[in-house]
């Protein structure tokens, strides 16, 4: 069984938590049809939208298979049908010499970057540019030897779930929490490209909270903001999404990930449905305290001498609510006033003999 990590992580200067503002991650993946100027220009609007990271990927297309004709090797359903492993991750790797521009582009942009490696050297690699988390993408979920290389860096780790079960969750937590890594979160994770809303499963948020009591969130492959904006209402507390310039512009990931304003409405919705649900239900202010004008209270509604007898005829229940509450007036019934009252008066207890 694993052992118990931290409630929250620390990636920089942000908290990720429980009851946390939710840490929205921009996936750059192969967006920039290998052109570094579009890079960039996913890093601005990475910023633009007001997402707090962006993440890369980075492995090469030997460190991840073999060049290979095989029917092994061959990708099989969805939106990469038909092609060779090894010739789709060429085209969708980030080179590595372009790292090290990206990390130092995002820092002066005051946004987060970090990455997912795919193995040892990778890890190496992202250990020189500092990187402040690692993240293990679905797929390495079971790849317990790179969670245990990552973990050993000190950092936060965010795993995504992918379609591991739950004992091989708990071994990779379990190999987190043994080699050091500094907290670590949970994303489900649907990995189905573009992922459909009837199949996001989105309780297993819950159920992911519950079982591992870490910050979980939504690795999230659907169209629009809606699943992203639904897991924040159960629970989540990082959302990652992949991000492109257009669809139009084709590429490995661009059929699944959103556009710039698409991504910018992402966040806003997201912090947005977060702050409605963490508002507290008890002791409300501000303005909706303020609008309490608007509900019933008691009056008097005759004028009045001090040690007349309250009835239905001399006070009611009207608005505005500047008076006692509603629920008091068969209690004031038959008690008498302690001083003259007028017409339009809003009732209080010192003005009754009680």
């Amino acid at each position: 069984m694993f052992n118990k990590m931290k409630k929250e992580i620390v990636i920089k200067d942000k908290k990720i938590g429980f009851n946390t503002e939710p840490y929205i991650i921009a996936e750059l993946s192969g967006n920039h049809n290998g052109d570094i100027n579009k890079a960039i220009k996913l890093i601005d609007a990475a910023v633009i939208s007001g997402a707090d990271a962006i993440k890369l990927q980075t492995y090469t297309a030997d460190t991840l298979t073999i060049d290979s004709n095989r029917s092994e090797f061959l990708v099989k359903g969805g939106p990469w049908s038909g092609q060779k492993l090894y010739d789709l991750y060429k085209q969708a790797s980030t080179p590595w010499d372009w790292h090290p521009i990206i990390f130092e582009y995002a820092k002066q942009k005051n946004i987060h970057c970090f990455s997912s490696p795919f193995d040892d050297s990778a890890v190496d690699f992202l250990k020189k540019l500092s990187a402040p988390a690692y993240k293990i993408a679905s797929f390495e979920m079971v790849d317990l030897p790179l969670i245990q290389k990552a973990s050993s860096q000190n950092k936060p780790l965010i795993m995504s779930t992918g379609v591991a079960d739950y004992d091989e969750i708990n071994e990779a937590c379990d190999t987190a929490s043994k080699f050091g890594a500094d907290g670590y979160a949970l994303l489900h994770c649907v990995s189905d490209y573009p992922s459909q809303p009837k199949d996001m499963k989105l309780k297993t948020i819950q159920e992911l909270k519950s079982h591992f009591n870490v910050p979980i969130g939504l690795s999230d492959h659907s169209l629009g903001s809606t699943v992203a904006v639904a897991a924040i209402t159960l629970g989540a507390t990082i959302i990652e999404k992949h991000i492109t310039l257009s669809r139009s512009e084709g590429g490995p990931d661009s059929s699944f990930s959103s556009e710039p304003e698409e991504f910018k409405k992402l966040v806003q919705d997201c912090k947005n449905i977060f702050k409605a649900n963490t508002s507290e239900p008890k002791n409300l202010s501000g303005i909706s305290k303020s609008n309490a004008i608007f509900r019933r209270s008691i009056f008097v509604v005759k004028n009045m001498k001090k040690g007349e007898v309250f009835s239905k005829e001399n006070i009611r229940s009207i608005r505005p609510g500047l008076g006692l509450k509603p629920k008091f007036l068969d209690e004031i019934i038959g008690k008498k006033a302690s001083m003259d009252l007028e017409r339009g008066e809003p009732l209080s207890w010192e003005k009754i003999i009680t």
